[in-house]
Order: structure tokens, then sequence, then C-alpha cells
């Protein structure tokens, strides 16, 4: 009985028939994430590079205040940045915002107001420089649109990239989507399109 387990267990260690597709059952798995990943974090590299590129082609356009071939200025930054985008970043004008700014120190910054009680914080009532025009105090001075001669425009753009697979969706983005985001700023030509006051 021991001589025939012995004899039979002999057999089967010199058979290896089947190991080749085992190993690859338990191989298989890694390689395909392996490889998937690989494409989409690739695409999302391409994609993010042809999106700042748009922008940046965009906002070259922008700057010069030359109107358009057709349609707004708006329109037509939209229209640079898709015909950048190679077919794969799809933008529209919920996308893409502009803030205009009086010179490069201000983006970003806050309207300049006088602390009153010296709590280094705006509080209702203190006076402020209404800088964007819209008769309130804002965190952030700029000012919607694509600026006048000589100003300081910051245009930027937020894009939701739909991931090729589902494959690696709950580890990469939200909802099979992942987010991108580009900016630049750049200050306008001295081009002569009426009083930049509010």
């Amino acid at each position: 009985m021991i001589d025939a387990l012995r004899h039979t267990l002999g057999r089967l260690r010199r058979r290896a028939d089947g190991s080749t597709v085992l190993e690859f059952a338990f191989v298989a798995p890694v390689l395909i994430l392996l490889l998937f990943g690989t494409m989409e974090v690739g695409m999302i590299f391409f994609a993010d590079s042809l999106l700042e590129g748009g922008l940046r082609e965009a906002s070259r356009f922008g700057l010069t205040g030359a109107p358009p071939p057709t349609g707004t200025r708006e329109d037509y930054i939209v229209k640079v940045v898709n015909q950048n985008g190679a077919g794969v970043v799809k933008i529209d004008a919920s996308n893409i915002t502009t803030l205009v700014y009086p010179n490069f120190t201000s983006v970003g910054e806050p309207e300049p107001y006088t602390d009153t009680n010296g709590n280094s914080a705006h509080d209702a009532g203190e006076p402020f420089t209404d800088i964007n025009c819209n008769t309130v105090w804002d965190p952030d001075m700029g000012k919607s649109g694509l600026g006048h001669g000589g100003e300081v425009v910051l245009y930027t753009v937020n894009y939701e990239l739909q991931l090729m697979t589902g494959l690696l969706a709950p580890m990469m983005g939200k909802d099979g989507k992942f987010p991108l985001a580009a900016s630049v700023v750049v200050r306008n030509e001295p081009f002569d399109d009426g009083d930049p006051a509010c």
C-alpha cells in the first residue's frame, strides 16, 4: 500500500501537463491589471498634456483682443481648447473660467480693505476697494471676463476625463471619471476696446 502511494506521488511529481496553465491562471489577473493600469495612467497624462496645451493656445488668442472669425471671443476660446484636444478632451463653456486682475501680484488676492477692528479679517461694514465692480467685498478680487488691454487674465479649465475601463475606477477618480485641471496667467496686449472702468 505504501509502495503504491509512493509510486503514484512520484508519477504526479514528474507530470507537469497542467502546471503552465495553473501558473498562468495565477499570474494573468495581475498582468491584465498592470496592462490596463498602464494604459489608463498613460491616457490621463496624455489628456492632461492636451488640456494644458489647448488652454495655452486659447490664452494666446485671448490676450490679443482680436475679434474671432465666428461667434464671441469666449466661444472661440472654448473652440481652440477643443481643437487642441485631439478628440480626447472636449470641453464646453461651463468647464472654463476667466478672471481679470489689474496685475500679476493681484492674482488670487482679496480686495483691499481697511481693517478697522484689527482682527486681520474683513468684517461687514469695513471699507474696501471694489476692484471687481460687484459692490461686495470678495476674498478674490478677480472679475469675470477676458479683460481689457494691459490687464492680467487667469484662465482655468476643469475637466473630468472618462476612464477607458471601469476596471480601475474604484482606485482612480470618481464614478469612472478622473478630474483634470489646468490654468495659465497672461497679460493682455495693449489693445483699445473701450474704457476698462466699472
